[in-house]
C-alpha cells in the first residue's frame, strides 16, 4: 500500500492495518493515533513527530527508522523490532515495551517514565541526554531486561525496577556536572559486573544479591543503600 492511499484510509476513519508494508514512509509530523500497525514492516521508515499515541505496534519491525520526537504514548510496542532505530527526544511514556527488541538504538533524550520494558533485550541502546532533556526512566519497569553495554550516562532511573536486569559493562557513570539518577531504584539480583557508576547517585537502592564484581562505585552516593549482603549503608 503506498503512504498517499494509508493516509486517506486512516483520514477516513480505518485503524486496522496490521502486517501493511511502509518500509521505507515518509509520514513525518502525521496523526496516527490509536492506530492498528501489528507486525507492519516500518523498517528504515521516517516518523520524526507523528503521533502514535495509544497506537498499537506489537511485533512490529521498526528497525533503523527515525522515530525523533515522536509521540508514543501508551503505545503498544511489545515485542517489537526497534534494532537501531533513533528514538531521541521520543515520548514513550507508559508505554509497553516488554519483551522489545532494541538492541544499538539511540534513545536520547527520550520520556521513559513508567514505561513498560521487562526482557526488553537492550545491548548497547544510547541512553545519554540530548542538549535540552535527560532521558527519563523514572518508574520504569526494566525488570530482567538486558541492558549490557548500554549507556546510561546521567540517566534518571528514580524508583525504576531493575530487578533481576542485566547490567553488564554499562555506563551509568555521572558526567558533565550531571549524576545517574538511581534513587530508591530495585536493583535487586542485577547484574552490574564491570559496570561504571562512578559517581552515581543510589541512595536507598536496592542492592541485594547484586553482582558487583569489578564494578566501579567511585564517589557513588550510597547513602542507606541495601548492599549484597543485604546490610544497609
Amino acid at each position: 500500500m503506498k503512504v498517499k492511499q494509508f493516509l486517506q484510509r486512516y483520514s477516513a476513519g480505518e485503524r486496522a492495518f496490521a502486517k501493511i508494508n511502509l518500509q521505507e514512509a515518509e509520514l513525518v509530523k502525521v496523526n496516527l493515533s490509536k492506530v492498528n500497525l501489528t507486525a507492519a514492516d516500518l523498517r528504515q521508515a521516517r516518523l520524526g513527530r507523528t503521533n502514535l499515541s495509544a497506537a498499537c505496534l506489537r511485533k512490529a519491525d521498526l528497525s533503523e527508522s527515525i522515530l525523533w520526537g515522536t509521540d508514543l504514548t501508551k503505545a503498544d510496542l511489545k515485542r517489537a523490532l526497534l534494532r537501531e532505530a533513533d528514538l531521541s527526544g521520543a515520548i514513550l511514556t507508559k508505554a509497553n515495551l516488554k519483551q522489545a527488541n532494541l538492541t544499538k538504538a539511540i534513545l536520547k533524550g527520550a520520556n521513559l517514565s513508567n514505561a513498560k520494558l521487562s526482557e526488553a533485550l537492550m545491548w548497547e541502546v544510547d541512553l545519554r541526554p540530548t542538549a535540552d532533556y535527560r532521558t527519563n526512566l523514572s518508574h520504569a519497569n526494566l525488570s530482567h531486561a538486558d541492558l549490557s553495554y548500554a549507556n546510561l550516562s546521567m540517566a534518571i532511573l528514580y524508583q525504576a525496577n531493575l530487578e533481576g536486569a542485566k547490567l553488564c559493562r554499562a555506563n551509568l557513570s555521572a558526567g558533565m556536572g550531571l549524576t545517574t539518577d538511581l534513587t530508591k531504584a530495585n536493583l535487586q539480583g542485577a547484574d552490574l559486573s564491570y559496570a561504571n557508576l562512578s559517581g552515581a547517585i543510589l541512595s536507598k537502592a536496592n542492592l541485594k544479591d547484586a553482582d558487583l564484581t569489578g564494578t566501579n562505585l567511585d564517589d557513588a552516593d550510597l547513602t542507606e543503600a541495601i548492599m549484597p549482603d543485604g546490610s544497609i549503608l
